[in-house]
């Protein structure tokens, strides 16, 4: 790769008389780079999840979490992608992007793979593909237990509720219209909430995959006991995201990954239950409907079960399940609790095969408690980046205390004190150990999926 293949936008300014340039990398995607007058050396290598129109650059000019990153001093420099889930794209533009950046700025002090959601699962792989190009990685709200277990996990949800609810009405996997499905299974949602029997079957759908009854950032976390008040947080994930996830997106992934890349062969509903964070709610919620939880197991253990196309499950495989090798990098992951599109225990996966390859010196995991998926403040964001930035220059982890961190992120003033939406808040970093993956996946399993299906059977 050489940098003259590159193209810049015939706007861009040079940088040094301008912050930002953007065009085209080699493969055609797009590219953004700004950086401040005030550079502080750390390049800032974003990954950012949410897909652009063909030739849109990755983010917006006045997007506020770079306007922060900026103005504090970081250079920030990314590539846009179209589509839903783009690791192999990103994965492939990230080398070529940082090149740019080295012809145009020279080489940045430190290197910094930081992402949002599915950019912190691009941020973690693009570690394992190319440690020698980066100095620390800082994925936010990432999807760590990897891409196999990421879909399995959102295969048991849309099962649960295919066969409780919908009656095998909704497409789980080899979606055709993705459209039509997700209409469809919006009215099974809406129908279900209507009612004390479909909120029960609801949140035995939200047990299976760990998530919080928690949602809004700016609500209180219901009290542990109003599981009431946890299934409606629930629904509200559903509504909002879960099920343009697991019933629209997912037609996205199988179309890259050839075929359906997620299986439940061998799947033990009735052991899901009895290990989620969700149990107690939906047994109340059983009781209170005059519902057999009993029944509604041995009809999902009684269900017809989904075998993975190897070949697909392979493709997710490569973009990325991880081995825990992280090529002497440091990692500082920050999850909130409350988090329902991705939740925590994606860092219970990624600390185990981490902890396997004997490399958990170099892995931190920080906790916020707080709704929502990556609502960090601003602060909370900065004061994380100056931990890693420590620990990449000296070689040791700073203080990681709540207490610490708390009031490091209140020195930023009330004007990074705040959520993206700009609503104040309070740094809430605490101490949390986040639930046991359900259906974990990394390199350890990594074997013939049709032989594994089998074996189940």
């Amino acid at each position: 790769m050489t940098l003259i293949e590159a193209r810049p936008d015939s706007s861009s300014n040079v940088l040094g008389e301008a912050a930002t340039q953007s065009g085209c990398l080699p493969s055609g995607s797009t590219y953004r780079i700004e950086v401040p007058q005030n550079w502080n050396g750390v390049l800032l290598l974003s990954s950012h999840p949410v897909p652009v129109a063909p030739g849109e650059p990755p983010w917006e000019a006045d997007e506020p979490m770079i306007r922060h990153l900026v103005c504090s001093g970081y250079a920030v420099a990314g590539s846009a992608n179209t589509i839903f889930w783009p690791l192999e794209r990103v994965f492939a533009d990230q080398p070529s992007l940082l090149d740019v950046v080295s012809g145009l700025l020279g080489p940045p002090k430190h290197t910094i793979a930081l992402g949002l959601s599915i950019g912190g699962i691009i941020s973690a792989g693009a570690l394992q593909r190319y440690p020698e190009r980066l100095s620390g990685v800082l994925p936010v709200g990432g999807n760590l237990a990897g891409a196999v277990a990421n879909h399995n996990r959102e295969l048991d949800i849309a099962f649960v509720v295919n066969t409780l609810l919908a009656d095998s009405a909704l497409q789980v996997v080899d979606i055709t219209d993705s459209h039509v499905n997700l209409d469809r299974a919006t009215a099974v949602l809406h129908e279900a909430q209507a009612t004390p029997v479909g909120r029960a079957r609801l949140a035995l759908a939200a047990a299976v995959g760990n998530i919080p009854g928690w949602h809004h950032p700016s609500s209180a976390e219901p009290a542990s006991t109003d599981f009431d008040a946890q299934q409606r947080n629930q629904f509200a994930w559903f509504e909002a995201v879960g099920f343009l996830v697991f019933f629209l997106a997912r037609k996205q992934v199988e179309m890259q990954a050839g075929a359906n890349p997620s299986w439940n062969t061998g799947v033990d509903y009735r052991r899901l239950l009895s290990t989620s964070i969700n149990r107690g709610e939906v047994e109340a919620l059983y009781a209170a409907a005059k519902l057999d939880l009993e029944d509604d197991l041995d009809r999902l253990g009684a269900a017809v079960r989904i075998e993975a196309d190897p070949t697909a499950v392979a493709y997710l495989e490569r973009h990325i399940v991880f081995n825990g090798n992280l090529g002497g990098v440091p990692v500082l992951a920050v999850h909130t609790d409350g988090d329902g599109l991705v939740p925590p225990d994606h860092q219970q996966a990624y600390a185990d095969v981490v902890h396997a390859a004997s490399n958990q010196q170099l892995l931190r995991q920080l906790y916020v408690h707080r709704g929502g998926h990556c609502t960090l403040t601003f602060a909370e964001l900065l004061s994380a980046l100056d931990v890693l930035i420590e620990r990449i220059e000296t070689g040791a982890w700073p203080s990681l205390e709540p207490e610490v961190l708390n009031h490091a992120a209140g020195r930023f003033g009330a004007g990074s004190n705040v959520l993206a939406s700009g609503e104040a808040t309070g740094a809430q970093f605490f101490r949390f150990d986040p639930p046991t993956f359900p259906r974990p996946y990394d390199s350890r399993d990594v074997r013939p999926v049709i032989q594994a299906q089998r074996s189940s059977q």
